[in-house]
């Protein structure tokens, strides 16, 4: 098996388990565990060692996991950072309180779009839901939380046929409230249940619905991805973005060891949540928390804060999100110099406002890496008169001051409900991080 297929295989699993932010977590955890890797908890005092690695579950939706090197304080000089940062979550419909809705027979839920969906991709597919019911606990302040994927297609949201569109929906853009509303069920008769979503969540968890007291929910495209094209390829699957850039931290960080050549490094990784819907959460990358949590671990080391404030201007951010894939039929939407296209490899990200975080000697480190790896890369611009994305790099740089650079794989349908990447460019993500981590 070649490398590109490891990559793709690997993506796949975390692909199928990460389903939602929850669950994209908690593979990670696994992932980390089965290396080795011990938990810290947010609240408690911390016992850490040079040698050591550890990661911190932050709220279930977001996690912080690091590698200290061998001889971190060996010469009482204090250690930088080597940071890889991308996000847990992805466009798609969230589950409202009381979503059970009945319109002449049909139970619908009741949903809303979270982050800049493609509407339109959506329509016509099997979707499931996975999320994170919480339960009746030990006392009011510690509910019981359990992570749901019900694993099998419960929903649609079915297109209304041109024969019965008025001109004016011909053309329109789904309406969030009306038309993006998942069918669920059927009614056999008038006498059935009006909570019919909440008897469901209650059998899957094995409780009593008045133990239920809330839940976060995710729909979900239930296809699986797969290899297409003349040989293959294209990569085609849900969340793409941004799972890519977690599967690349994460194999990164594990694939490089204990901090790779430099022994006096803090290898870490952040994987945030809602980076969709603007970051500023208190598990975002527009908090705090990535600062505390590092902080935290230097006074545990023995350090103090002014070493940590000092390190930080020594260290680095690799902001991994997806970046835009040449589109064939659209040329007039991209640049007309700096545009990637598929199986080009790592697509490095820049813009003057500063959407991306990236500036020329940090572009610098990257295309050292890449070309002392062989690694292949393109550099993209937007056009400039097209606004285009943004990624949490800005984001998190600013919060931290320290210098980042902004990568990742190229997407076709970006946001959509069914996402392409090339076949290699996984691999390519992947050395790059690793290499970053390495060097």
């Amino acid at each position: 098996m070649n490398d590109a297929k490891k990559a793709l295989d690997s993506l796949q699993t975390l692909l199928s388990a990460g389903v939602s932010p929850f669950h994209a977590v908690n593979e990670g955890i696994r992932r980390l565990e089965e290396k080795g890797f011990q938990e810290l908890e947010l609240g408690s005092a911390w016992e850490v060692a040079p040698g050591g690695s550890y990661y911190v579950n932050l709220y279930g939706s977001s996690l912080v996991a690091f590698s200290i090197g061998k001889n971190v304080g060996a010469d009482k000089t204090a250690p930088r950072f080597r940071m890889a940062a991308s996000h847990t979550d992805w466009p798609c419909l969230r589950i409202k309180p009381s979503p059970e809705m009945k319109k002449e027979g049909y139970g619908l839920l009741n949903v809303e779009c979270y982050g800049g969906m493609l509407l339109q991709t959506w329509l016509d597919r099997p979707l499931s839901i996975a999320g994170r019911v919480c339960l009746r606990g030990r006392d009011a302040f510690h509910p019981e939380v359990r992570l749901i994927d019900f694993k099998r297609p419960l929903l649609a949201v079915p297109n209304l046929a041109n024969h019965i569109k008025r001109e004016s929906e011909k053309n329109a853009e789904p309406n969030k409230q009306i038309d993006m509303l998942p069918i669920m069920t059927a009614f056999k008769d008038q006498l059935e249940e009006d909570d019919f979503f909440l008897g469901l969540l209650a059998k899957e968890a094995g409780v009593a619905r008045t133990d239920i007291l809330d839940y976060e929910f995710c729909v979900y495209n239930w296809e699986q991805g797969t290899l297409w094209g003349l040989n293959e390829e294209f990569y085609s699957s849900p969340r793409l973005d941004n799972l890519t850039s977690v599967e690349a931290c994460l194999t990164g960080l594990l694939s490089a060891g204990r901090c790779g050549k430099d022994e006096n490094t803090i290898s870490l990784i952040a994987l945030y949540d809602n980076e969709e819907v603007g970051s500023r959460t208190k598990q975002g990358a527009a908090s705090s928390a990535a600062d505390r949590i590092m902080e935290k671990l230097y006074l545990s080391l023995g350090f103090t804060r002014e070493q940590y404030l000092s390190a930080l201007f020594d260290s680095f951010l690799l902001s991994m999100d997806v970046g835009h894939a040449y589109h064939p039929s659209k040329t007039g939407n991209y640049d007309p110099k700096n545009h990637t296209k598929v199986n080009e490899g790592v697509v490095i990200k820049m813009s003057s406002t500063q959407s991306y975080a990236t500036d020329s000697t940090a572009v610098s480190v990257l295309e050292e890496l890449c070309r002392a790896h062989e690694i292949p890369y393109r550099k993209f611009s937007n056009r400039s008169d097209i606004r285009g994305g943004s990624t949490l790099g800005s984001i998190s740089s600013c919060e931290l001051a320290v210098r980042a650079a902004d990568v990742g794989v190229g997407l076709l349908a970006m946001h959509s409900a069914m996402e392409t990447m090339g076949a290699c460019d996984q691999d390519a993500l992947n050395r790059l991080t690793t290499a970053f981590f390495e060097d």
